[in-house]
């Protein structure tokens, strides 16, 4: 029963002792709070359930049940109003809040991502061998963890940003495109691949200040501003590569397979489509895109 508990990894919380059940904990990992009442049909039935799935979490993480009724104002603290709730607490902040009864294939859905994973260790280890130069191991490492857990898209990543890191980026690209169709919707995936899209092209300048040079005295270099706008991007300075970008549109819109606007859109994907560049030359992009 929930006032009965014998197991390392539930534990029953009152007012006084919540900050270091609870808030602590949630510090070292996630920490699930169970507000409950043996009053409540569903509280009783959800238990078990709650049971079973943080001991296949195997202590990655904590369950702590409140009895709503003997500790009404850490209830009300939280703002409980029903019966069962379950708020689920990480670095003292509460990330994931669910109300009513949660069946099994739910509640593991929604817990299972907030989960240490063994390969994330494994991904932990493999970096510290990297770090002590064992660059060889820790790709193998890396490789073998990504075979025993292909959904963890935490793996290819940080081996692409290891290759990134090697000037590796056509071996980055080839990986990234590898990754299932799900991978390729990613935020971080996405702008790894335009970071690197534009690292293969700046790669190729031998003679940054020549190419300025280039630039100012022959505007239908349309090359010479390609490269140049991808050397402004790596360097942050997204406004003039941008107005690059915009100056090849001028004039040839279709350049090299409608490049221009292919860059600017994976700029406006760096920046975050709220950055005010993104408004101010999106408007450039429909003009000549339409």
């Amino acid at each position: 029963m929930i006032d009965s508990i014998d197991s390392p990894y539930i534990h029953a919380a009152n007012a006084d002792n919540f900050k270091a059940l609870v808030l602590a904990n949630s510090n070292k990992g996630p920490v699930l709070v169970n507000f409950w009442s043996k009053k409540a049909g569903p509280c009783l039935r959800q238990y078990p359930v709650l049971d079973k799935i943080i001991h296949q979490f195997n202590g990655r993480m904590l369950l702590v049940n409140i009895d709503t009724e003997a500790e009404y104002k850490v209830g009300k603290e939280y703002s409980v109003t029903s019966v069962p709730t379950l708020k689920l607490f990480r670095n003292e902040k509460v990330i994931e809040t669910l109300h009513g009864y949660q069946s099994e294939t739910d509640l593991n859905r929604v817990l299972s991502q907030y989960i240490a994973k063994d390969s994330d260790q494994a991904l932990a280890d493999a970096i510290a061998e990297y770090t002590k130069g064992n660059h060889g191991k820790a790709y193998q490492m890396i490789t073998d963890a990504i075979v025993g857990d292909p959904d963890n898209s935490q793996l290819p990543i940080s081996l692409c940003k290891l290759l990134k890191h090697e000037q590796r980026y056509a071996d980055a690209l080839k990986l990234l495109a590898s990754l299932p169709t799900e991978m390729h919707k990613l935020k971080e995936i996405i702008v790894l691949q335009d970071e690197l899209s534009f690292l293969v092209i700046a790669d190729k300048i031998t003679d940054v200040e020549a190419l300025i040079e280039i630039v100012s005295k022959n505007a239908n270099d349309l090359l010479a501003k390609q490269q140049l706008s991808a050397f402004y991007v790596l360097n942050k300075e997204y406004a003039t590569a941008l107005q690059l970008l915009v100056d090849i549109m001028e004039i040839d819109k279709t350049y090299n397979d409608a490049y221009p606007r292919v860059a600017m859109l994976k700029i406006f994907n760096i920046l975050g489509q709220d950055h005010e560049l993104v408004a101010q030359f999106r408007a450039s992009l429909r003009c000549y895109t339409h």
